[in-house]
Formats: structure tokens, sequence, C-alpha cells
């Protein structure tokens, strides 16, 4: 189903939507997740989270267009919304590139032109977009505990960490966030532990004791995670994070 010639109201249900939209043009926002936490202040109807959204809720909103991702949101959920007769705009992001063009795509499906903040990220990156530079450190990435898992493969947050030189030793793992023991990441002898604060909020006091003889990076989950305004200004931010001795 296509957008309508003219979008009014949209109800996102990825957080780094939700900011790419309010950053992009507040008010057309009609609804949001309940994680949706940037630009500060939002003021919008929540919907509950990205896996267990209230359709009815959205539903009664009449939003002229649903912006979901496919790996953030549950294919049911949106097929609920589709018979429903609401549009809906699913986003494939897998890389940094495919961030850029997508985020693109999206703004304009709302009926948007891009605006500066995506133009300031494409050249924040500019040089490294082509490809990769060499790597210059190896690093595994937990993203949760109670089990452990981590980043593995065609990770957004991968390709990001891959584009600042750093090789992420599970990328080509068979799945894409896999189950790992702490006693396996300590076996590959990483150059660093990437610890990001979300989805689980590693913090100074929950995370790198269990890495008692390895440099642990504790980094920005919006920073390295999310597709959006935050791209303007993650690579200084996670150069600055990353920028350990050990």
């Amino acid at each position: 189903m296509s957008p309508p010639g003219r979008v009014r109201r949209v109800v996102s249900l990825v957080p780094s939507l939700t900011e790419a939209i309010a950053t992009t043009a507040p008010g057309l926002l009609a609804g949001a997740t309940d994680w949706c936490t940037h630009p500060a202040g939002l003021d919008v109807v929540r919907v509950r989270g990205t896996k267990n959204p209230d359709t009815d809720r959205i539903i009664a909103l009449e939003p002229d267009l649903v912006v979901a991702n496919f790996e953030e949101n549950r294919p049911a959920d949106l097929e609920i919304l589709r018979a429903a007769g609401i549009p809906v705009w699913v986003t494939v992001i897998r890389t940094l590139p495919e961030a850029l063009t997508g985020l693109g795509a999206m703004l304009a499906a709302c009926g948007l032109d891009e605006p500066s903040w995506l133009a300031g990220a494409r050249a924040a990156w500019a040089d490294v977009l082509e490809s990769p530079p060499p790597a210059s450190r190896t690093a595994v990435v937990p993203i949760w505990r109670r089990p452990w898992m981590v980043l593995g493969r065609e990770t957004f947050a991968g390709d990001v960490l891959a584009r600042l030189g750093v090789a992420n030793l599970y990328a080509g793992d068979a799945e894409r966030y896999p189950k790992v023991p702490v006693e396996r990441m300590l076996h590959h002898r990483p150059d660093v532990v990437i610890l990001p604060d979300e989805p689980y909020a590693f913090g100074a006091a929950d995370g790198p004791e269990a890495f008692p003889d390895l440099p642990v990076a504790l980094v920005s989950g919006r920073h390295l995670e999310w597709y959006g305004p935050s791209l303007t200004e993650a690579r200084e931010v996670l150069t600055a994070s990353l920028a350990i001795s050990g």
C-alpha cells in the first residue's frame, strides 16, 4: 500500500525513526512507542512498545502513515494495521549506506524534503561510505546478559563499527544476535569489549566486571545503534568512547 498524496499524521514504531521525523517536521507525529525518548520532551500519544504495539490505539489515531523497521517490528502487527487500511512504510537498514538512503526515502514518503541533518550525517561519514577502512582493532559487542548475547552478522551497529576500523569478531556468525557465554568471548581475546547502554543498560557497575583482563569501552547505544539525527555526531562520539589504551 502506497502512502497517501498528503501525509498529515504519522505514527512511528521505531525510536530512531521517531527522532528523525520529529526533528524534521515537529507536529507531524501523532503517536510513538513508549521507547521513543528523542527528541527530549516529545509530546505524542504513546502506543506501547516496538514488539507489542497497541494496534487498536494506533488505528484509532487515524494516521496517514505508520513507519516501521523490518527488525524492530513484528510482521503480524504491521499486517493488522494494513488490514485496517493504514499504509505502513517498512525500512530495511543493516548498513550505514542503507540507513542514509532509507532515511531519505522514509522522509520522502512522509512528504518531507531532505533535512539538513541528513546531509550533515552523509558528510560526517563521507570518506568511509564506499567501503570500510582496514580494521585496526577487534571487538566483541555484548548487547544483553542473562543470557549473554552479542552482535553477530549483518547488523547496523556492526557496520558502523567497521567504518570506524573496528572488526566485530562475530560478524561471520550464522546468527545476527548469537548467544555467547563470556568464556567464549574471553577465548577470542578481542582488543576491546564494547558495551552499549541499550538494549541492555550496561554501565560502569554492570558489565565490565565480567571482562577483568580486557579493555572495555562503555558507549552510547543511541550513537551506535540508532539511524537518524544522531548520525551527525555518532562518529565523533564513538571515536572518543573507543579511544582507550590497553
